[in-house]
């Protein structure tokens, strides 16, 4: 998930500290050994220029294309209730023309250069980023400035883009597993940022002024907020300039002169469900609250999550993966697929697992689920531990094939950690991992802690909160 030149005190001190507390302690005094592909990983090169925007790039010798984009620190999270959706709607509206170009002269622009323009938005960040032969990063960098800082946000075509965006919405509907997870944040997180959906009520949608989104601009589209980053046939000194010269009128605080607090999230254990009796499937997702990407539990929750691990009918393992829990879901087939999930954000995460199972198995598979949950607290095995570290190192590494994921990779980290970690650093911090630290994260997250739950679909079966509270721990006499 290379320093960033104002990173706070306050953030260094935390993740000094991560490797200096309880957590593998012993396994930190020793002197780790890395392979030669770790050791020998492209360094990342991160500059700050006059407005306090931060660029950050990794060359790719050899390398004939590049990714870079704009990842920016806004997202739902940061709306209210009343601009709910307004982050998302503006990731609609920077394709639709800028004062420099029309929707269709920027389209045509982008198809003659072979390259690929996209967007995306999350409860955390908003992400712009271009695909390009490295001779095109110029004009990339230029036309992501342009869609970003001039976009016209017409009154005709946002009100053409209404429509678009509720069909959006119709079919994330459509996804129970987007549906179920929607529904799973909003009552963890009830009443708070983290809450509220990504692309907003349908109310919003369609009330959302030009104003609403010029104030969102204002308010959160500042300098430091912002990371330029960029990943293969990149020179960072090129890259600096560029943004500069591109990027170098970025306000460094917001027009009012005020920043906008982050909302803080506040878990609430609770649940959520929606019966459909004529369903003969249910779509669950049951989670405890995690930790943030800063806390001393992340990487033991990284490790458990791999512990615990997936399961899916149509995959050809069947009873014979390696977590304990897929094993005893696929012998009994109690669920058509079971994922565990462990979601970071600031100061806040979910930890817990999705599942799609008929709806006469509910019953014997939260029995099974909880069991699960709750061995990590007591009897995880060396075994399961160090096969869990070799995976979580390959899934990490794999996670960084291709430009693209490692300017994600960078930008993310960035706006996270305010510094990119290294493979060999992450690797470091996997293998001070011990059997003790999985029991103190479990015990600390899983035993005896409220959870929260979003199941849709045919789940009479599907136990009341009370049993699952009271399966969240062993009884001892």
């Amino acid at each position: 998930m290379a320093l960033r030149a104002a990173i706070s005190k306050g953030i260094q001190r935390s993740l000094s500290q991560q490797s200096a507390r309880a957590f593998g302690a012993e396994a930190a005094a020793t002197t780790p050994t890395f392979p030669d592909y770790v050791l020998r990983a492209p360094s990342t090169d991160i500059s700050t220029i006059s407005n306090g925007l931060r660029v950050a790039s990794e060359t790719v010798a050899g390398s004939e294309t590049a990714t870079v984009g704009v990842w920016i620190d806004a997202g739902s999270r940061y709306e209210t209730a009343r601009n709910n959706g307004a982050a998302h709607f503006l990731e609609h509206m920077a394709f639709k023309g800028t004062d420099k170009r029309t929707q269709q002269a920027l389209e045509v622009e982008i198809e003659n250069m072979g390259g690929h323009l996209n967007a995306y938005t999350s409860r955390e960040q908003t992400v712009y980023f271009a695909k390009v032969f490295k001779q095109d990063v110029g004009n990339a960098v230029e036309i992501l400035s342009d869609i970003l800082l001039q976009s016209k946000l017409e009154p005709a075509a946002i009100e053409r883009e209404r429509d678009v965006i509720l069909r959006e919405m119709e079919e994330v509907n459509k996804q129970q597993e987007e549906l179920v997870l929607d529904h799973l944040h909003a009552t963890a997180f009830q009443g708070t940022g983290l809450g509220r959906t990504i692309l907003g009520p349908e109310d919003n949608i369609r009330s959302l002024t030009r104003d609403d989104l010029a104030e969102y601009i204002h308010t959160h589209y500042t300098a430091p907020r912002m990371v330029i980053a960029g990943a293969g046939a990149i020179d960072h000194a090129q890259l600096c300039e560029m943004a500069d010269a591109n990027f170098g009128s970025l306000p460094s605080a917001p027009k009012a002169g005020l920043e906008s607090a982050m909302d803080p999230a506040v878990f609430t254990g609770s649940d959520i469900r929606v019966k459909f009796d004529s369903d003969n499937n249910a779509h669950l997702a049951l989670a405890f609250e995690g930790a943030s990407w800063t806390s001393e539990y992340a990487f033991p929750l990284m490790l458990m999550q791999t512990m615990l691990g997936s399961y899916d009918r149509a995959s050809g393992f069947g009873k014979n993966v390696a977590s304990k829990m897929c094993q005893e879901v696929a012998e009994h087939e109690l669920a058509h697929s079971i994922t565990t999930f462990n979601t970071c954000y600031k100061d806040t995460g979910l930890f817990g697992i999705y599942a799609v199972a008929p709806d006469n198995k509910l019953d014997d598979l939260m029995w099974y689920v909880m069991g699960n949950l709750v061995r990590m607290v007591h009897s995880p095995s060396d075994e399961e531990v160090e096969r869990a570290k070799v995976n979580l190192k390959a899934t990490m590494l794999m996670g960084l094939d291709g430009n693209s994921n490692v300017a994600e990779d960078i930008g993310r980290q960035l706006l996270t950690y305010g510094r990119r970690m290294t493979p060999a650093e992450i690797f470091s911090r996997i293998d001070a991992i011990t059997v003790d630290d999985i029991k103190a994260t479990a015990a600390k997250v899983i035993n005896d802690q409220d959870h929260a739950l979003a199941a849709v679909g045919g789940i009479h079966e599907l136990p009341d909160y009370n049993w699952i509270r009271r399966h969240s721990y062993y009884l001892r006499y």
